[in-house]
C-alpha cells in the first residue's frame, strides 16, 4: 500500500488582489511554515500550464492548477518547483 497523506489546511493569503485577466497576492504575507506544500490557484482561460509569474511566485513544494471548465481531474494539473508536471490520483 502506498503512503498517502491527507491534507485540509488552507491559508488564504491577505491583500490579494485580481482582475479581468490576472490576480495576485504579495509573497512576503505569507507565513514562514515549512510544512506549507503548495499553492493552488485556477486558471479561466483553460491552460493548464503555469505561467513565468505563477512560477516566479511558487510557494511550497508543489502548484495545483484547475482550468477551465472546471468538470473533471482532466481539468486539475500539479507542477514542482521547475514547473514539470507532476502525477497524482484523486482519491
Amino acid at each position: 500500500m502506498k503512503n498517502t497523506k491527507s491534507f485540509n489546511d488552507t491559508q488564504i493569503p491577505p491583500l490579494a488582489t485580481h482582475g479581468n485577466t490576472f490576480s495576485t497576492f504579495p509573497l512576503h504575507m505569507l507565513p514562514i511554515d515549512f510544512s506549507i506544500m503548495g499553492i493552488a490557484h485556477s486558471h479561466p482561460s483553460g491552460t493548464l500550464h503555469p505561467s513565468v509569474t505563477d512560477l516566479n511566485k511558487f510557494y511550497g513544494r508543489i502548484m495545483l492548477i484547475t482550468a477551465y471548465p472546471y468538470q473533471s481531474e482532466k481539468n486539475i494539473a500539479i507542477f514542482d518547483r521547475e514547473g514539470k508536471k507532476m502525477k497524482f490520483i484523486v482519491l
